[in-house]
């Protein structure tokens, strides 16, 4: 049996011009999983990420020898472009500090995406979908005992709802309970892939530790 861990990126910039950008926090929360899993003596033997500047910098936070792989099915669904799309190019603002609005916003905007209500997306849902089980496939194909893959909530979400053969509705709800670099684990052998934890943040479970602890 092997392990298929998943680490969602450290912080990113949230409300930034430029999202794509570990912040200070989100660097700390990397190096904090990657310390916590050398000391429980997990040492991963494939290192991937996709081609998001977040993935790759928290895959060198974390400081593992292998050398890094890159598949862009773990690249995280475009928010900004399906908004465009929504709204017909007229964007609305979603940067004023109302963080209430901005996940109503994302979370709507996805559910209509998986309906296929939003026309001429940038990527169809069903082209999502592929591409996260391309990617998930490439991973597990492998004589690796532990594949360590850092992704993008919305990718890990719709890896967990795959697995439990959920309804598409489902990703979403997972994909807003992730936490910066937490780590969701699959077990695999052969044609068999189970969620075995999710979301997990044993790095965070001290009064230091939890003072690292973000969602977005």
């Amino acid at each position: 049996m092997a392990e298929l861990l998943i680490i969602r990126h450290g912080q990113a910039s949230f409300g930034a011009e430029n999202y794509d950008v570990l912040s200070d926090l989100g660097r700390a929360q990397a190096r904090a999983a990657g310390e916590w899993l050398r000391n429980m003596g997990w040492v991963p033997d494939r290192v991937i990420t996709g081609a998001l500047n977040r993935q790759i910098d928290t895959a060198s936070e974390m400081g593992f020898d292998p050398e890094r792989e890159e598949h862009a099915g773990w690249d995280e669904y475009d928010f900004g472009s399906l908004l465009l799309s929504r709204f017909e190019g007229k964007m609305p603002d979603l940067h004023s500090g109302d963080r209430k609005l901005h996940f109503r916003t994302l979370r709507e905007t996805v559910f209509q995406w998986q309906r296929d209500e939003i026309e001429n997306p940038y990527e169809t849902w069903a082209a999502f979908v592929a591409r996260v089980e391309a990617a998930r496939a490439a991973a597990v194909d492998t004589k690796a005992k532990r594949v360590l893959v850092v992704s993008s909530g919305g990718v890990i979400g719709q890896v967990a709802a795959a697995s439990l053969q959920a309804p598409a509705e489902h990703m979403m709800n997972l994909n807003l309970q992730i936490k910066n670099a937490a780590m969701t684990r699959f077990m695999f052998s052969g044609s068999m892939f189970s969620l075995n934890e999710f979301n997990a943040t044993p790095q965070y479970a001290t009064p230091d530790g939890f003072k690292l602890m973000s969602y977005s």
